[in-house]
Formats: C-alpha cells, sequence, structure tokens
C-alpha cells in the first residue's frame, strides 16, 4: 500500500491522554465493525461522526435506519433517503432493490434505506434483503470498499431465536464481504442479544457504556474480564475502541459529537424544527419512481381484468341460467309437438305451435352462441393476466440469470479465491475511483516473520526466555504429548473445553495456545496470536476465558503464562548441568 493510502484516515475522538483517534478509511469501508451501548450513551453519535467523516472525504455508503434518526445528514451531505414514508425522498419496495444497490456503487450516490415506516415487517425485511444480496454480488465484480451500517443488527441476527435468510446474509457479508471490498458496521443496544460468531469476527469494536449484567459480560469475555466493571462507568460520547489494526489493545475514546441535525435526540420542551435539507437529482428521484408507477400500472391493469373476469363469470352464469329454462322450455314444446302430431283435437287448440317451437330454438342457439364467445373472452383474459404475472416476475427471473452466470464464473475463480481465503493470495485487488492497485490491494501474510516480529516487539527470543518471570512460567516437556495427555485426563480438559464455549474459539486453537506457553514460555497477545494464526480480538477473547477458569495467569510484565496448578501436572523438565 502507498504511503499516500496509509495516510487516508478520518478523525473521530480523542484518547485519554488527548492524542486524536484516527482511524483509517479502506479498514473502516471493508472491515468487520461492532459498535454498542445502552440508549443514550453515544453509539448512534459515533455511527453519524463516521458516516459525516466518509462523506467529507468523498466515499459513499449505506445506511439500514431502523429508527428514522439518520435523515440529519442530509443537512450537509447530498444523500437520497428512500423508504416509506412520505417525508423521504422516494418510496420503495423490494422491487426497487436491484437500482438501489446500483445507485450506491455505480453512481456513488450515499443511501439512507429507512425501514421504520414499513407497516408489514416483511415488506422491510425482504427489501433490507434483496439491496444487501446485490450489494454483495456486484462487489464481487466491482471490488470498490464500500461500507454497509446496519442499525440494531440484533433483530436480524439474535443470538437466542432463528436467524432467517436476511441475517445469514448478514453473517456471508461479515465473512465473506471484506474479499470483495463489502465491509459492514453492525449497531446494537444489547451485545448480549447478538449472535456471537458475528461480534467475535469483528476485527474493531467500538464499546460504549453497557450496565446490564449479560451485556457487562459480554464485554469481559471479548476484552478482559477488569473491562467489565469499567464499561458502566464510561460518561455519555466515551467508549472503549478495540482494533485489529492499532499496537494498542484497548483504546479508552471520547467520540466528538455529530456536526449535522440530530434527529434521534428526545424531544424536549423547545420547538422543534426540521433544518432545510440537501436534495438528490430530480433525474435519479425519477428512475426510481418510474419504477414504482410502473408497478402501479401493472397492478391497476390486473385490479381491472380481474373486476372485467368477475363480470364475465357473472353473466355466463346467467346465460347457463337462462340456457336451462330455455331447454326445459323447449322439452316441453317437444313433447307438445309429439302431442300435436298424433291428435288432431289438440293441434286445432294450438295454431301456430309449429312457429312458436322454431323461434324458441333460434333463441336457445343465440343463447349458446353468446355463452361460447363470452367463455372464449374469459380465456383470453386468463391468458392475459398470466403474461401480466409473468412480466411482474421478470425481475426475479432476470436477478435469478445473473445469480447463474456468476455461479459460471465461480470455478474459474476458485483458485484464486481459495489462495484468498487461506491468506496466501499474491494479488487480491480492491479498486476505487482515485486509487491505483497497490492502494487498496492486500498483502500476503508471512506467518513466520510475523511470529519473529512479535517476538522481536516483545523481546521475546525464539528459543529461550529473558526474564525471570519468563523461566517461571516456561515448562520444558519431552513432547508435545505430555501436554495432550493431561488435557484429556485431568479436568484442565474440562476447563479448556468451557474457555472455548465463552470465547467462541474452537478447542484446536487453545490447545495451540497452550503448547505455544508450554514451549516458549511467557508470552504476549500478540506474539500469541502470530503462533495460532487467528485475529487478535479472537485470541484475547480466548485467553480472558482461559484466565477465568484457572487455566493460564498473567505476569507482572502483562504476558500470559500456564497458571501453577497446569505447570505441576506436566512432567518435570529434565535434570541440567
Amino acid at each position: 500500500m502507498s504511503d499516500e493510502a496509509r495516510q487516508r484516515q478520518i478523525r473521530v475522538g480523542e484518547t485519554a491522554d488527548g492524542a486524536d483517534l484516527k482511524l483509517p478509511v479502506i479498514e473502516v469501508l471493508t472491515g468487520r465493525g461492532f459498535a454498542t451501548g445502552k440508549s443514550g450513551s453515544g453509539k448512534s453519535n459515533t455511527a453519524s461522526v463516521i458516516a459525516e467523516e466518509l462523506l467529507e472525504a468523498g466515499y459513499p455508503l449505506l445506511i439500514v435506519d431502523t429508527d428514522g434518526e439518520y435523515y440529519g445528514l442530509k443537512e450537509e451531505y447530498e444523500m437520497l433517503h428512500a423508504g416509506a414514508d412520505e417525508e423521504c425522498d422516494i418510496q420503495i419496495g423490494p422491487e426497487h432493490a436491484e437500482q438501489m444497490a446500483t445507485i450506491a456503487l455505480e453512481e456513488n450516490v450515499p443511501v439512507i434505506l429507512d425501514v421504520s415506516g414499513y407497516l408489514d415487517e416483511d415488506v422491510a425485511d425482504e427489501l433490507l434483503r434483496e439491496v444487501a444480496r446485490n450489494l454483495f454480488v456486484k462487489e464481487k465484480k466491482l471490488k470498490k470498499p464500500f461500507l454497509l451500517v446496519v442499525e440494531e443488527v440484533h433483530e436480524y441476527i439474535p443470538e437466542g431465536g432463528g436467524v432467517g435468510e436476511t441475517g445469514n446474509l448478514l453473517i456471508k457479508i461479515s465473512k465473506r464481504g471484506r474479499k470483495h471490498g463489502l465491509g459492514i458496521l453492525g449497531i446494537s443496544q444489547r451485545p448480549a442479544d447478538v449472535k456471537k460468531d458475528f461480534i467475535t469476527q469483528a476485527n474493531w469494536l467500538v464499546w460504549h457504556r453497557l450496565t446490564w449484567d449479560n451485556d457487562t459480560k459480554v464485554v469481559g469475555r471479548i476484552i478482559d474480564t477488569e473491562y467489565s466493571e469499567l464499561v458502566s462507568e464510561l460518561d455519555d460520547g466515551q467508549a472503549f475502541v478495540q482494533t485489529d489494526w492499532t499496537e494498542t489493545d484497548v483504546q479508552k475514546v471520547q467520540f466528538r459529537r455529530k456536526r449535522t441535525f440530530d434527529a434521534g435526540a428526545t424531544p424536549g420542551l423547545d420547538d422543534f424544527e426540521r433544518p432545510e435539507l440537501k436534495s438528490v437529482s430530480d433525474a435519479l428521484v425519477g428512475d426510481l419512481q418510474e419504477i414504482s408507477e410502473r408497478k402501479d400500472r401493472k397492478q391497476d391493469r390486473i385490479q381491472e381484468l380481474e373486476a372485467e373476469l368477475e363480470k364475465k363469470k357473472k353473466r355466463i352464469e346467467t346465460l347457463e341460467d337462462e340456457l336451462s329454462s330455455a331447454r326445459d322450455v323447449s322439452s316441453a314444446a317437444k313433447q307438445m309437438a309429439d302431442a300435436l302430431q298424433n291428435t288432431e283435437t289438440v293441434q286445432s287448440q294450438l295454431p301456430g305451435g309449429s312457429e312458436d317451437l322454431r323461434r324458441l330454438h333460434e333463441e336457445i342457439a343465440d343463447l349458446e352462441a353468446e355463452r361460447d364467445e363470452l367463455r372464449e373472452q374469459l380465456k383470453a383474459r386468463d391468458d392475459r393476466i398470466e403474461v401480466l404475472e409473468n412480466e411482474l416476475a421478470s425481475r426475479a427471473d432476470e436477478l435469478s440469470r445473473l445469480q447463474d452466470e456468476n455461479e459460471g464464473l465461480r470455478e474459474a475463480a476458485s483458485e484464486h479465491e481459495s489462495a484468498d481465503e487461506n491468506g496466501t493470495d499474491e494479488e487480491s485487488t480492491i479498486l476505487q475511483a482515485g486509487g491505483d492497485d497497490a492502494e487498496f490491494g492486500y498483502t500476503p501474510v508471512d506467518w513466520d516473520e510475523a511470529i519473529a516480529n512479535a517476538r522481536s516487539n516483545d523481546n521475546t527470543p525464539d528459543n529461550t526466555p529473558t526474564s525471570t518471570a519468563d523461566e517461571t512460567a516456561r515448562v520444558t516437556t519431552d513432547s508435545e504429548h505430555d501436554l495432550a495427555t493431561v488435557l484429556e485426563t485431568t479436568d484442565i480438559g474440562d476447563r479448556v473445553e468451557r474457555a472455548c464455549e465463552g470465547s467462541q474459539c474452537s478447542l484446536e486453537t487453545a490447545r495451540e495456545v497452550l503448547g505455544a506457553l508450554d514451549e516458549h514460555g511467557a508470552l504476549a497477545a500478540a506474539a500469541l496470536t502470530a503462533e495460532v494464526e487467528r485475529s487478535r480480538i479472537a485470541v484475547q477473547g480466548l485467553l480472558s476465558e482461559l484466565r477465568t477458569e484457572g487455566v493460564l495467569e498473567r505476569t507482572a510484565d502483562r504476558r500470559y503464562a500456564l497458571s501453577d496448578d497446569v505447570r505441576a501436572e506436566l512432567s518435570p523438565p529434565a535434570a541440567t548441568e
């Protein structure tokens, strides 16, 4: 990455020592973020500050607004405010999803997707799902750094309940979106209600004030137990910021106040005055309105055809009743005709009977012809309704076709994507207007070099500890089989499993961490992260749980080592000179 790209940062607040807190733009746009805090603690203000800074730097984004509180951004920035309310620039539905993704990614128009005004929650859910799906599909080709912000993310990715189709799509974006340039920032008041897979995969987190026990326990598991109480003492706007890209594990930060109108503030006694808002181009809104009008015209035409169909059905019922009556009269007339042929007396009493019978047959024939004609018209109407229904489904068919084409491309790109997912891709590239390939590319990770650098930063040699604390913490065994035996035959194994469950890390990762400490002695979190090749946040959560279970202890210089009872279970080192 070039020096210019490295300097692309946004300032969002100040650290406890008065220094500016700056976030790298590329990490914010393409990373996985999570911001939380109780109501009034400042989490939505933090999201607005990040949005203001990105918009000020010329980077578009899409905000999923569940409470109608982000339109204040339009006080300074031209954004498309789309939703169900009349206050929005345009009223939209799921049929607009592809056009919304095109506007955001290809036309660089920032979007506020306001889902707060939909009376039918299923419509709002489908709209978000289709917009997110189209963003993901388009980013596979564009690879343009872009941020999707989702408020109240626990409604879509709950911890306790089942995750629906929309939630699974958001989890997919958090896992795979980064390689295509699509980042996500999830926001929630209740971290305990958010699926832990989503939180532990985040590479930058913002913890505002939390007071409920279940929520503070999450903080203790992800950061460290000491923060469980500290997070409840934060003032408005203060937060603990945890990122993968800084040397400092956790920083206490005071976020600045947003510059634009605060539409989410609690109403007071003062008069509410809505500011003058910037608008997007009429042509852009006109294109979206045309989609709505086209849908309305088709819906109106279907209703009109259904009304005509109902009238025709009633007319056919009437004709069939008349035809049935006519047939009864015809049957009676035929019986009378037979009688007239055999009885001259009766025939003399019904002069002109043959003419009346002929006229009656003609009327029956006319009724049958009219009935057949109406049936043909009814069939034509049915065919027309089927055509219109096919037209209404054409957009979904077109999307399916595009998805099939994308599936065809996957086989050719499978080798590249497989290498990229394993961290060995040499040229995985994200492009952005105004930047070159190197500025937004990802460089491969040399884990041997990363481990050496981590130990170098820790002043820890490869083979021997450098301090008395390290020498005490170090345990030398004949082979890794000794540690494995301890985990299988003692209660330490049960404690390790509980730590894995609490941190959402695998047992294999925990064994690698314990093996590294058994082999090298006391190590800092950064060195352990390099050893096991996992994110710092995930490893930090595991270390915290292992300390809680008494498997690990922390030395005076904030390194991690095996606890006394674990070392006691291991075989003593061989005697040396």
